[in-house]
């Protein structure tokens, strides 16, 4: 055989392998939900809560108490203040992680409690962290924080280069928990006050479902390291300190389906009245999109908030405007936030169930990510997240149908193109 056709079938070999690798990189494991759900039961019906204990995920838990933060201004002194406070131990993973002030705040503080005897865990997703200060890791490691990578990458796992932990979740002393949608960079500080400081939400949460939520994160630590995390530093008795019923929901690509996108479908076919969402990434598949346009045809109330010109993925926006046609006919109701990135995620049905966490409306979070929401249960804490949710609203534009129909044929073909990527995005 010729030196020619050694190098030719060395090439295809080679091609064969990248497109194995781009297929498993994009591609989710297990049974995707094909059909509509049928609408039998609301979210205040005994039934809503049945199915998502049984059916979706772990048991909800009473007593708990979960309180929004807003902005950085709120949330960051509040992590921090909590992390300082540590007695046993704290436990942090995250997506984003990047060189700032604030990330030298945080690696400070995780620092000092660990040379106060806290044991600290920290687990940084390898894609998501690559910006961080090589000072700020060496500042906890040599202050003796255990810091893990969550699935780097090596020459033989290629595969898995595309499914990161999206998840944000922090547990101080097994009482006291945070999760929603902030990063640890300067986009996330401030009050979302100009376009380079982001509006987002998080959650400070008490009560039993703290040791789920501590769960979540040991789960991912012992895939990562092998070392299993128990005991009352972790997991300590935890009474009632509040009235909401919740539990913390996780997915992940290797749990087969993609089960949190079921859960959001169950959450918005249960809807009798309304459905507000708050996306900072809105690219909902065809499923999805039969789901909201259900809801209106059942009379519900459904709004959207998404990110409008400041945005960190245009891309992602390009996709999702391709997509709001049907939508928008149907009566959802879309609006685009004008200050600055919209990066909250917040699911509310019928002002009583919230689902808060790291879950983006689209495909990647839907099949690619591990995610973790805390859902709650709840009249009054649902109230208070409408209630915030429409303080966005006010600062928010609302996309008529007209207006969609109206753009130029540039961006009808680059909405379409980017539409056509899916779960790349």
């Amino acid at each position: 055989m010729s030196t020619n056709v050694w190098i030719l079938l060395a090439i295809g070999a080679a091609l064969a392998l990248v497109i194995t690798l781009i297929i498993l990189n994009f591609a989710s494991i297990g049974t995707h939900v094909r059909n509509k759900l049928e609408h039998q039961y609301g979210a205040h019906d005994p039934q809503f809560l049945r199915t998502m204990e049984n059916m979706m995920g772990p048991p909800m838990a009473e007593g708990n108490q979960a309180t929004l933060l807003c902005n950085g201004d709120e949330i960051f002194p509040a992590m921090l203040e909590a992390i300082r406070g540590a007695r046993h131990s704290v436990t942090f993973e995250t997506f984003i992680y990047w060189s700032a002030p604030i990330g030298k705040d945080f690696a400070d503080s995780l620092a000092e409690r660990a040379r106060a005897g806290v044991k600290v865990h920290v687990l940084l997703d390898w894609l998501g962290s690559n910006k961080i200060n090589k000072k700020y890791v060496a500042t906890m490691e040599n202050s003796g924080v255990e810091i893990k990578r969550y699935r780097p990458l090596r020459w033989y796992n290629l595969s898995r280069l595309n499914k990161r932990t999206h998840r944000k979740l922090l547990v101080v002393d097994g009482r006291i928990g945070f999760t929603g949608g902030v990063g640890i960079a300067g986009e996330w500080t401030g009050n979302a006050q100009d376009p380079e400081h982001w509006r987002d939400s998080h959650f400070r949460v008490e009560g039993p479902v703290v040791a789920q939520i501590q769960g979540a994160f040991v789960d991912h630590w012992t895939q990562t390291t092998g070392q299993v995390l128990h005991g009352p530093d972790y997991f300590p008795p935890l009474e009632p300190v509040g009235k909401e019923t919740s539990h913390m929901f996780t997915s992940s690509p290797r749990g087969g389906g993609d089960s949190m996108e079921l859960m959001y479908l169950v959450a918005i076919t249960a809807a009798k009245k309304s459905v507000c969402l708050s996306a900072a990434y809105f690219v909902p598949d065809k499923l999805a999109q039969a789901t909201l346009q259900d809801a209106r045809a059942r009379g519900v109330t459904v709004q959207v908030i998404a990110p409008g010109k400041h945005t960190d993925q245009q891309l992602v926006r390009l996709a999702s405007r391709s997509r709001w046609g049907h939508l928008l006919k149907s009566g959802v109701e879309i609006f685009e936030y004008q200050p600055t990135m919209y990066h909250c995620k917040v699911l509310i049905v019928d002002e009583i169930f919230v689902s808060v966490g790291s879950t983006n409306f689209d495909p990647r979070s839907f099949g690619l990510n591990d995610e973790a929401n805390l859902n709650v249960h709840n009249e009054d804490f649902a109230r208070r997240q409408v209630t915030q949710f429409q303080k966005d609203l006010q600062l928010s534009r609302k996309i008529t149908y007209e207006e969609w129909e109206k753009r130029s044929l540039g961006e009808k073909i680059c909405e379409r193109i980017a539409s056509m990527l899916g779960r790349a995005l």
